[in-house]
């Protein structure tokens, strides 16, 4: 699970924030100004920062060139639509994204979700280098685990194999035949009908449509894929 840090000195919306950001799966930390929040970075694991820039005692821009000198967290920076000047300085001195009050809920996780596949995707903060990540898939290979937008699914040895077959070659079509001696490592006997259940089950876990897949895609006559270009 990712641990997201609010930080706001407003109480209403760090609470509003904590709701957004729990029904959709994070662990939320708060702080109500930058001094808060370093020391709460001292003592956690944080994959995601949401700051405020205007706060007393420590403000969001001093908090956010104190915390470039030890971490690469991502942070976006919650603003008031009159900040556009602190915005372009909080940019320039590392934050990663902002977005404006008040909050469109949807928009707000959108970022989130951006900035968490872009760092895990790098390399970044304690996830393991064996994480494969297309679009809004995470795959962690040594914990065998799937996360899809940030909510784990449950999939069989066999779907998990071949959704990782297709993460790991994204723009590759793969046939039934190939998709067969990849995953069962046989002769490719039925391959078609065996693949095309496995198939279907797994767009079951991971896709909201799965009659209009965002994932799994079908090259009609050649195979299946997983699309390169997906963010």
């Amino acid at each position: 699970m990712y641990t997201v840090l609010v930080c706001d000195d407003e109480k209403d919306i760090v609470s509003a924030l904590k709701i957004y950001l729990t029904s959709d799966g994070y662990n939320v930390l708060e702080a109500f100004n930058g001094k808060e929040a370093l020391d709460i970075l001292e003592r956690n694991d944080v994959h995601l920062i949401l700051m405020d820039i205007m706060m007393p005692e420590t403000d969001g821009l001093t908090a956010l060139i104190k915390l470039r000198e030890k971490y690469n967290t991502p942070v976006i920076f919650t603003t008031a639509k009159s900040e556009d000047n602190d915005i372009i300085l909080g940019l320039n001195l590392g934050a990663d994204d902002y977005i404006t009050k008040p909050f469109n809920p949807v928009e707000l996780l959108a970022r989130v979700r951006s900035q968490l596949r872009r760092y895990t995707k790098l390399g970044g903060g304690n996830f393991d280098n064996s994480s494969l990540c297309v679009g809004g898939i995470i795959i962690n290979d040594n914990a065998k685990s799937v996360t899809v937008d940030n909510k784990e699914v449950n999939l069989t040895p066999k779907e998990y194999e071949i959704l990782k077959l297709f993460v790991k070659n994204p723009g590759k079509v793969f046939s039934p035949t190939d998709i067969y001696r990849h995953i069962w490592k046989d002769e490719p006997y039925g391959a078609d009908a065996t693949v095309a259940v496995h198939i279907r089950h797994l767009r079951e876990k991971i896709e909201i449509n799965p009659n209009q897949p965002r994932y799994v895609k079908v090259v009609w006559g050649q195979g299946y894929k997983i699309d390169e270009d997906l963010r």
